[in-house]
């Protein structure tokens, strides 16, 4: 029954559900996801007006904070899960591909809610997810490549504090912008913080609690803080 459902479910929303729903899954189980599915879909029908551009599948979940939503573009089947808030207000816009995913309660925000310089932006590519309690402060640009993970609690920067003198206090000395690129097929594992100006190589691993400070070569698994290379994938 699970398949049956997992397959009508499919042709309904464009997604291939079709092996989500196995034999591990009851009926009421299975309902219970369509009817939250539904009430997802019906959610984003009501905000996605507001949005530079939606295709497909819009799912959003209860107490979701959108703002400036004028400057975001949405591809195909996006979910923003309960509770998550997405800031959109930036110089290029917040871009997100097919099938992306933002957990519950992340946070992303390009520009302080309280006026100032707006930040860069943001690009996620396809097939990626932002995991839960996430937070990623785009006021530098980011760009996050397809099939990224990025596991929940993550902190993800694309500015620092100015501190070099010392007769003025850090808050008035401002920011310096950069950029964070994440590349395709990486795996950022959770509690995991990644600093501006560095760029995560393709298919890489951040593992859990890392502090990423300089570049990671592509293939690498990074540890540590600071983090540092202790095997790569292509051995």
């Amino acid at each position: 029954m699970g398949n049956f459902l997992g397959n009508t479910l499919s042709k309904l929303t464009g997604i291939d559900l079709s092996n989500r729903f196995g034999k591990d899954w009851d009926l009421p189980s299975t309902l219970g996801v369509m009817v939250r599915m539904g009430v997802w879909a019906t959610r984003g029908l009501l905000v996605r007006w507001r949005f530079k551009r939606t295709k497909g599948l819009f799912l959003v979940g209860k107490g979701v904070t959108i703002r400036q939503a004028s400057y975001i573009h949405v591809g195909r089947n996006f979910t923003a899960q309960d509770h998550c808030e997405i800031n959109g207000l930036s110089q290029k816009g917040l871009i997100f591909g097919d099938k992306v995913s933002i957990g519950s309660y992340a946070i992303i925000r390009p520009t302080n809610l309280y006026g100032g310089e707006a930040g860069v932006g943001l690009k996620v590519g396809n097939n990626s997810s932002i995991g839960p309690y996430t937070y990623i402060g785009c006021s530098g640009y980011i760009e996050i490549g397809d099939n990224v993970m990025i596991s929940p609690r993550v902190s993800i920067y694309s500015e620092n504090h100015n501190f070099s003198k010392t007769d003025l206090p850090m808050i008035e000395q401002g920011v310096n912008r950069s950029f964070v690129k994440i590349e395709d097929d990486c795996w950022i594992a959770a509690n995991s913080v990644i600093l501006s100006g560095v760029t995560v190589g393709k298919g890489s691993i951040v593992a859990a609690g890392a502090v990423v400070t300089k570049d990671v070569p592509p293939f690498s698994i990074v540890a540590g803080n600071p983090a540092q290379v202790i095997k790569s994938r292509n051995t």
